[in-house]
Parts: C-alpha cells; structure tokens; sequence
C-alpha cells in the first residue's frame, strides 16, 4: 500500500504506524531492537513514542522508550529509514508546554534518540496554563534550529485543536499538522463527533492510538474467564468493552474475517486505514509474529459491505445487561 502524508508536512508514512510505548516496558533491548528491525523490514516507517514512556513502569524513570530507540539508530545506521515522532508535555519531570520546557524536553529528547532532528514533535496534551501563541512560537524556534520537522497535538479537544490552527494562521507560526486521538471502532463517538470534521477540513494527518481498543479488537477478551487468564489491565478492558454492544462489534469482525482469511486483529484496523482522513493508526507488539500479523492489515482491503457491517454493529452507545 502507498504512503501517506502526514498532513502537510511533507512527511511520507505507512498507513500504520509503530507504538514504542512497549519499549522498556513489554519488550527489552534485544526484543525492541529485533521489532525495529522487522519494523523497517516490513516497511512501517513510522515509530510513535514520548519522553514520558516508560515511566510507569516499576524501577523505571521515564526515557525509556527513547533510550532504546535511539540505541537502536546508532548501532543500525537506520536512521533514514523511519520516521521519529515523539512528544513532550505528560512526563512528571517536562510537564506542561511552557517555551523553556518544550526548548529543554527536546534537547533530551534529541539526547536519548542519539539523533539530530525529530521528525514529528507532538504536544501529548493541552496545557490551557501557556498561551497558544507562546507553545506554538517556542515549536516554531525548534523549526528554525533544524530540531524538528513538523509538529502535531495528541490529546486536544475540537475548540482547543481549532483554537491553535487560528493562532497559527494569524501570527504566522507553523501549524499542528497530526492529531493524535484515542479512535478506534469501539471509541467512536469522541473523535467523529468534532474532531473529525476539523481535521478533514484542515487536512491534518490522524494517527489515532487504542487502535485495537488495549486488545479487546483483537478478539482476546470475549468473556469474564478470559480476563481472569490476563493482568488486572484485563479485567479493565472486560469490564469496558464485554457488553452487548461489544459482543455485538466482535461478531461482525468475526463475520468479515472469516469472509478474507484474516484474523479479527486485521479486520479492525483495516477498518480504521480505510476510514477516511485518517493517516495511520498506532499498534504495537512485543513479538515478531505478532508484528506482522498486525502489518498485514495494510494490504486487507474491506469492501463497502465489509464496512457497512462494521459500522453497523459499532453504531451507538453500549446498551445495559
């Protein structure tokens, strides 16, 4: 399948994208290394990841995810061959988006990547403490120094996004060109509702996260037994999802799955790369073979009835037990 732009950037990407939130956390070097290769081998080319990831992590700080990455750039030489986007903003120690912040997380950022330019630099979220005028002018500086390439927003409502396009227009300042949103076929309502519309009208790329709702659209979670054989994080995903209209969206992926050979996984995201204006949805794995089933979903081309189905199912809110 052909690339995609990531808005106006000029930044060509697969129509799926690599999540590194794994990285330092699910995965250790040897395995995060071997992804990246097959990453490359694979032709995915886009690798998401934050200063912020992975801080969660018991006995970890924060870097991680970065760290790791930019080990794997200088040891593979690799670096023409991905796009890097990270972002800045979440992490305890670079909160918010203050001009000296922003200057400060991306020179470590820069560090930890071991490389000299950061092709997508993301806000991870709104900071309504900082003017726009002033988060997007300390991006702009960024720009000019040669740091970064493009920016993007993750996490920005509808006003907020179309708040931040205006001040850029009006002072002259380079634009979000990426919304980073939570959509997925279960998580629809948020995005479709306004942020969808905003970012068609203004081409602005998506490269939505939760593409498989943290697993339940890959089919794994289908009954209270199967969150009790996982983690606590599970029993969440059950516990959101399992509900008749959850039920009801895995029977429709069943359904078209099993009219293309391919697996429940596939049909989900392949719904998401059709879907229109978004660029790349955001997966990860912390194996090889589940790499590249999830690749695969790039050359699975639904139908209009496939998708009809989909839509179908997923149309409304869950309904009570």
């Amino acid at each position: 399948m052909s690339e995609r732009e990531l808005g106006r950037s000029g930044l060509k990407v697969s129509p799926l994208a690599f999540g590194g939130n794994v990285f330092g956390w699910s995965t250790d070097a040897a395995t995060t290394h071997a992804l990246l290769d097959e990453c490359v081998a694979l032709g995915l080319n886009l690798v998401d990841t934050a200063d912020a990831y992975s801080a969660w992590v018991d006995g970890n700080k924060g870097g991680e995810s970065e760290t790791l990455i930019g080990q794997w750039l200088q040891k593979t030489g690799k670096r023409d061959r991905v796009v890097i986007a990270t972002k800045v903003a979440k992490w305890t120690q670079r909160k918010g988006l203050s001009p000296a912040n922003i200057q400060a997380a991306c020179e470590d950022s820069l560090r930890r990547l071991q490389t000299d330019v950061i092709d997508l630099y993301q806000a991870h979220e709104d900071d309504p403490t900082v003017p726009l005028e002033d988060t997007l002018g300390a991006f702009s500086r960024l720009i000019e120094q040669g740091k970064v390439r493009a920016i993007g927003a993750s996490n920005y409502t509808a006003p907020r996004l179309a708040e931040a396009l205006d001040v850029s227009r009006r002072h002259h300042l380079p634009r979000y060109e990426t919304l980073q949103p939570e959509y997925n076929l279960v998580d629809r309502a948020g995005y479709e509702a306004a942020l969808e519309p905003l970012v068609r009208e203004h081409g602005i790329g998506v490269i939505g996260y939760y593409a498989l709702a943290s697993g339940f659209l890959s089919g794994k979670y289908r009954s209270e037994a199967d969150a009790a054989k996982s983690s606590a994080r599970g029993a969440q995903v059950v516990g959101r999802y399992l509900n008749p209209r959850g039920k009801r969206i895995l029977a429709a992926l069943d359904d078209v799955a099993c009219r293309h050979a391919a697996t429940v996984a596939q049909v989900a995201l392949a719904w998401l790369i059709a879907r229109p204006g978004v660029t790349a949805p955001i997966v990860s794995a912390t194996s090889i073979v589940q790499l590249r089933e999830l690749a695969a979903a790039r050359t699975l081309l639904l139908s209009k009835a496939d998708i009809a189905v989909l839509d179908n199912a997923s149309r409304g809110e869950a309904a009570p037990d």
